[in-house]
């Protein structure tokens, strides 16, 4: 049976982090949404579907072969996969089904006998559960949704918990520092500083291949460091982060996620926030994750004010963008992709892409000056930004 992840189109609630990836793609406790499909299904070769222009850019990409036959089982990206649910849907899979959650939204959709089934008429994109699957049976099963970026933060401390299963074959070490070392996993090629102390004590620690941890840092559990990253001098890293792959990360980070390709070198909090890719955040900047009055954070989310139900939440930071030394940011923040943030004071909470955010003021960032800037930026850890990449920054900046 072939397994498609699906983007929906709610993918616009995960703005402006999706602007290069499908939803599929976002990290989520050790793996992304999509590598985490594949290890409760124990599949390889997970294919995807959604935004043709996403498409466009990642040639990695595994798209489906639309002509095969046999069963396919379409998933949608934005649910919050255990084998509970893998089990459900094996259970009460028939000939052509849809499962739906309790709220009536569409988890996943199984064709027995897809070659059959297929026609011209069928939307093959991010509006595929749009179509109209006459004469499927419905089967109800029990599952979550993420609705918002924010949902994926306040996942992030059980889902490392739930991942660490898949991982338990990699190799252990004990040390007087690692604390609960049997719920520590170490992958390969690793470099460990003097004093550095790991505390499984409340949840699991991966730390993933190639990885360095500098002199007297300290991590503790639930946390997931990727592939080839660095954890610097001194470091805080707190319950509930996933850092991504070739990563930088420095002073003090709590229930975070940090998704590939992004530094934060220096000292400075950042709390209860979602990094994307080529990031980088200045010598002691800091994220505001608590309101002065302990209430629930509010966010401005494309003009709508939505309530995360979280007393905590920082800041969303699209790819490409970059704070100065000594940056404030302000609870429920959301920047843009390739804005630049510097001065003095809080900056607004809403900042736009491409935007030049000096002590408040918000002027537009040159297009040819960001496109120049990334591509120097990627160069240096020798990945060449495609022309596909290079159109769609184009096409995002001309629709600003």
């Amino acid at each position: 049976m072939k397994i498609c992840i699906v983007e929906d189109l709610k993918f616009k609630n995960f703005f402006p982090l999706v602007s290069f990836i499908y939803v599929s793609n976002l990290r989520s406790g050790c793996f992304t949404l999509k590598e985490r499909v594949g290890k409760i299904f124990k599949e390889k070769n997970i294919f995807e579907m959604g935004r043709n222009s996403i498409l466009k850019i990642d040639k990695s990409h595994i798209s489906i072969d639309f002509k095969g036959e046999g069963e396919v089982l379409f998933l949608n990206s934005r649910v919050m996969f255990t084998e509970k649910i893998m089990s459900q849907i094996k259970k009460k899979s028939k000939t052509n089904s849809i499962f739906v959650n309790q709220d009536g939204e569409i988890v996943g959709v199984k064709i027995s006998q897809f070659s059959k089934w297929n026609n011209k008429n069928i939307l093959f994109d991010e509006s595929f559960f749009e179509n109209d699957f006459k004469d499927f049976s419905i089967q109800k099963i029990e599952a979550k949704f993420f609705n918002y970026i924010w949902d994926i933060i306040q996942f992030n401390f059980d889902a490392i918990k739930f991942d660490f299963q898949f991982f338990k074959k990699k190799k252990k070490i004990k040390s007087p520092n690692f604390i609960n070392f049997q719920n520590i996993i170490f992958g390969k090629k690793i470099s460990i500083g003097k004093n550095v102390v790991l505390d499984a004590t409340d949840g699991p620690i991966v730390i993933d291949d190639n990885v360095t941890i500098m002199h007297n840092a300290v991590i503790i559990g639930p946390t997931y460091v990727g592939k080839n990253s660095i954890i610097k001098v001194g470091a805080k890293i707190f319950g509930g982060t996933t850092i991504g792959n070739n990563c930088k990360i420095g002073g003090e980070v709590e229930n975070t996620i940090i998704q590939s390709y992004s530094n934060k070198q220096h000292d400075g909090f950042l709390g209860h926030s979602f990094i994307g890719s080529w990031v980088n955040l200045g010598a002691n900047t800091n994220t505001s994750d608590l309101k002065n009055n302990y209430g629930f954070v509010k966010v401005n989310f494309f003009g709508d004010m939505i309530n995360t139900q979280s007393k905590f939440f920082g800041s969303i930071i699209g790819d490409h963008s970059k704070t100065s030394i000594n940056t404030m940011l302000n609870t429920g923040s959301i920047i843009g992709i390739f804005s630049n943030i510097f001065g003095f004071g809080f900056p607004k909470k809403i900042i736009p892409n491409f935007s030049w955010c000096e002590n408040g003021e918000i002027k537009t960032y040159d297009l040819e000056k960001s496109i120049e800037t990334a591509k120097v930026v990627m160069q240096r850890r020798n990945v060449n930004m495609s022309l596909q990449y290079e159109n769609e920054i184009r096409k995002i900046f001309k629709a600003k």
